[in-house]
């Protein structure tokens, strides 16, 4: 998997035999870690303790060193940790938290769910992260937060956001969902601000066998306030100082996790070689100008690629003519939060946010997981190349 490789664009024998091919093939991940995999849920099976206790608390551990946090407390999902760490902060009703537009529903919702207010603010054309100078404009006596998400596995540009954070004393939290082990100038995300919010759903690149988060602070106080909020607000079974809710990780994800932890490194370095093979690829094809490739990240950035999206012309006829050549794409995301019906209360309109909502006609996010092969990332590039020389014919 040489990321310099630039072969013909012509399909193979196997290629032809075999043209459909998966967005993201967690069959193929599997394969390589059966026997890891199976002994840890037969571990667990025998033990029968299904909910926290020793495997959470492990892989708690294990992910607190690995990121070099002092403090890691699981949930139930990337949602809840974003719902807990707003808890743990006290941020509720009549509180404004400003966030991206350009993400799932779960950064904004999570605001909401707590009773405050997502205050959007557009997004940078390039990275398709919050844009600082947005984000200070934003700022009204009514801000307690900010939300940056490290969108596609690279890190936001957080000196700006702290610094500003720092200058009002405002929570800084970041949604990382999409970026276990990226980087911003040598430092983790996650852990640049008061919570790194993480997600193991199983198409992230620590992934588990179902729904499972973890929230990062290097504040003791809230480590023990999230761990109270994850159990509805008990220290003592039964006895509860303040309100919570139910949001546990399961041991059989903590232990299929811890079993996947070790492998992150080497996954997280095949990706940013597919990613680098795409850019060499679409070089050699030699339609940029058609298609926006997003470029290598800057050296103090460590880009963990969960997608690889590139902005297109045309990108909805595009995508169509790829589906029937057997190319699967996705599109995140195709309709802006700001724009969302379950927002329409906020008073939004099109035209608000225009790096936002341009980048939702734009983006299309091709398939970049560590097993790809180089025939399908060909194959890729191919159909692309394709559809726009038939427009241009």
């Amino acid at each position: 998997m040489e990321a310099a490789a630039k072969p013909a664009l012509q399909p193979t024998p196997r290629e032809t035999a075999t043209m459909q091919f998966q967005y993201l093939d967690l069959k193929a991940q599997y394969e390589t870690i059966r026997g890891e995999v199976m002994e840890a849920i037969a571990r667990v099976m025998e033990s029968q303790h299904f909910i926290l206790g020793s495997e959470v608390e492990q892989l708690e551990a294990e992910i607190a060193k690995k990121l070099g946090a002092r403090h890691a407390v699981s949930c139930a999902s990337g949602s809840d940790a974003l719902v807990l760490a707003l808890m743990a902060a006290g941020i509720g009703p009549g509180d404004e938290v400003v966030t991206s537009p350009f993400t799932f529903i779960a950064t904004a919702g999570s605001i909401a769910r707590v009773g405050a207010t997502p205050v959007f603010v557009d997004i940078d054309r390039e990275s398709f992260n919050l844009l600082p100078e947005a984000v200070a404009a934003a700022i009204t006596p009514r801000t307690r937060a900010i939300m940056p998400v490290h969108l596609f596995g690279l890190a936001a540009d957080m000196d700006p956001v702290l610094r500003l954070a720092k200058d009002l004393s405002l929570f800084v939290v970041e949604d990382a969902a999409q970026a276990i082990g990226a980087s911003y100038k040598g430092r983790t995300v996650g852990l640049l601000g008061d919570f790194g919010c993480f997600s193991f759903f199983p198409s992230k690149n620590l992934g588990g066998a179902g729904d499972g988060g973890l929230v990062t602070t290097d504040d003791p106080a809230m480590a023990e306030k999230l761990r109270m909020l994850r159990v509805h607000g008990s220290k003592r079974k039964y006895h509860h100082d303040i309100l919570g809710t139910n949001s546990r990780l399961d041991a059989l994800q903590a232990a299929i996790l811890r079993v996947k932890l070790p492998h992150l490194d080497f996954w997280t370095r095949a990706r940013q070689l597919r990613a680098q093979r795409y850019r060499d690829l679409f070089r050699s094809a030699g339609f940029s100008e058609r298609v926006r490739v997003p470029p290598a990240p800057a050296a103090d950035y460590r880009h963990v690629y969960n997608q690889f999206t590139v902005r297109c012309e045309s990108r909805d006829a595009l995508k169509e003519y790829v589906r029937r050549a057997g190319v699967p794409t996705e599109i995140y995301y195709p309709l802006p939060l700001h724009l969302q019906p379950a927002f329409s209360r906020l008073g939004y309109r099109p035209g608000q946010l225009p790096e936002a909502e341009a980048a939702s006609r734009e983006v299309l996010s091709l398939p970049v997981y560590p097993e790809l092969a180089d025939w399908q990332q060909e194959s890729v590039v191919r159909s692309i190349s394709d559809f726009y020389a038939k427009q241009s014919a």
